[in-house]
């Protein structure tokens, strides 16, 4: 079938419609001018890049391990809550001061972990760490 003119002649209509693609151009446009200013908008951050290497234990780091009944042990070494504040103050004091890498059970109260991290930061400890096992592939 052939599209033609009105008299009778065999010549093809050689014009195209051009009101859909006006009508899809005009969509887009309006898409374009409402997604640049979102676009432009954007909180720029610069995203931290984790590895997963193990972190090796400097001498100088205190291990701090709070067991699952709660109690505290500077290096492996048992120690009281009235012991432990006078503990971090001294580490606090050294320089260049040890990082504190705290190791917690999980089946410890939240509470325990919370208490040493709030008297670590009275102290003036500058570097926390959270020790975790990792995942077994």
């Amino acid at each position: 079938m052939a599209i033609g003119t009105q008299d009778d002649s065999d010549e093809m209509l050689a014009e195209i419609n051009m009101i859909p693609f006006i009508d899809v151009m005009l969509v887009l446009l309006i898409i374009f001018i409402i997604t640049v200013p979102v676009i432009k908008h954007a909180v720029n951050i610069d995203l931290p890049r984790a590895s997963n290497e193990k972190v090796l234990d400097k001498p100088e780091n205190i291990r701090l391990s709070v067991d699952a009944d709660g109690a505290y042990f500077w290096n492996e070494t048992p120690v009281q809550d009235a012991d432990f504040e006078q503990r971090l103050a001294s580490a606090a004091a050294q320089e260049p001061q040890p990082e504190l890498h705290i190791r917690g059970d999980k089946a410890v109260r939240y509470e325990r972990v919370a208490l040493a991290m709030a008297a670590a930061q009275r102290a003036g400890v500058r570097k926390i760490g959270f020790i975790t096992e990792p995942v077994a592939p």
